[in-house]
């Protein structure tokens, strides 16, 4: 068994490590950390959770290196920063869950978590962890930086247009929305049931850092390239699931028929990537109400032919395959197990 710690345990993705790893066949739950919950049980936190693990809450220490194989971090990137300088090199694998090292280039890290100091060399030494991008990096890794939820959607959905057919995107605009518990618990008052509910509330109109992190990552693949990536961001009153929309502009030409092929082709081997037809179902998708409670991102793209643009559609589970079940399915990776290990949960639809 692979032992596995959760910091960060009180939180809605600790909550969700706390579910997919106690299902998982191959990893063994063995140290839940925190601050403000240290003695509290797992049911006690998370209402869903009725599963004894024998486990508290506990305070972070150097010992904990010694209880685990894999420590996943669910923590605020600040403190994502000191955990991973205290553990690298200590525990044979770090997963980072914030966006502490998401970002390689040191001012555009700056621009967008100015309040996160990190070692420099551990930033170099981070995987950005898109499961289906760069697997093979994952294998053996010591130290993995999960994807923002907004950007495993937004690169999952540009890749096969880069990396795939090599397309020089000239200007990518993302209109992003997502469900309030992509914000975390933290109490603000915009996130109050009678502001949030019916609301589609514009709060990052001008930029959005998970946009940053995948221009700093496609920006390295090779062969395609993309000038210009911009980003608006919008909460609305769903709990869970996001979507992202992408209009792409590009002087290559394309049309509908090859761009399917060439998702299809590219997500072929890869089982969480549903690539999809936009009237295929009786509701239009993707959607992420079909998607909940899974480790699926759907995608659509679509040829406007008279906007000269290409449209592409992603949507996921923000708590699963935009954050937990993500860290999962790098885990299996990194320790050679088959990706879908512990995974294989459908969606819940209606939800």
């Amino acid at each position: 068994m692979i032992r596995a710690g959760v910091v960060g345990a009180s939180g809605l993705a600790g909550g969700e490590l706390i579910r997919l790893i106690t299902q998982h066949p191959d990893l063994e739950l063995t140290f839940l950390g925190g601050s403000s919950n240290i003695g509290r049980r797992p049911a006690e936190l998370h209402p869903a959770l009725r599963v004894d693990t024998g486990l508290t809450v506990r305070a972070v220490t150097e010992d904990v290196a010694d209880q685990v194989d894999v420590l996943l971090l669910a923590t605020p990137a600040p403190v994502s920063a000191e955990l991973a300088a205290l553990f690298a090199d200590r525990v044979p694998a770090v997963v980072d869950l914030s966006g502490a090292f998401r970002i390689r280039t040191p001012e555009r890290h700056a621009r967008w978590y100015p309040k996160v100091q990190r070692r420099t060399d551990l930033a170099d030494r981070f995987v950005y962890g898109v499961p289906e991008l760069v697997g093979d990096q994952l294998a053996g890794a010591a130290l993995i930086s999960l994807p923002g939820c907004y950007a495993t959607a937004i690169t999952l959905g540009l890749a096969p247009l880069t990396l795939g057919l090599g397309l020089d995107l000239k200007t990518v605009v993302v209109d992003g929305k997502s469900g309030s518990s992509g914000g975390g618990l933290q109490l603000r008052t915009a996130d109050l049931h009678p502001f949030r509910s019916g609301a589609i509330a514009p709060y990052a109109p001008t930029g959005h850092r998970h946009a940053a992190e995948v221009s700093d990552f496609l920006e390295r693949g090779k062969p395609g390239s993309i000038g210009s990536l911009s980003m608006s961001a919008y909460g609305v009153s769903h709990v869970r699931g996001l979507l992202t929309s992408s209009y792409v502009f590009t002087d290559d030409a394309v049309d509908q028929r090859a761009l399917q092929r060439a998702y299809l082709r590219f997500y072929k081997e890869h089982r969480f990537v549903r690539v999809r037809r936009h009237t295929e179902t009786l509701i239009p998708v993707p959607d992420p109400q079909a998607v909940l409670g899974s480790n699926y991102c759907d995608v659509t793209v679509l040829h406007d032919e008279e906007g000269g643009r290409i449209v592409v559609l992603a949507a996921l589970d923000n708590l699963v395959k935009g954050a937990a079940g993500q860290a999962v399915q790098a885990v299996n990776l990194r320790f050679g197990l088959p990706e879908e290990t512990g995974l294989t949960m459908h969606p819940v639809m209606p939800a």
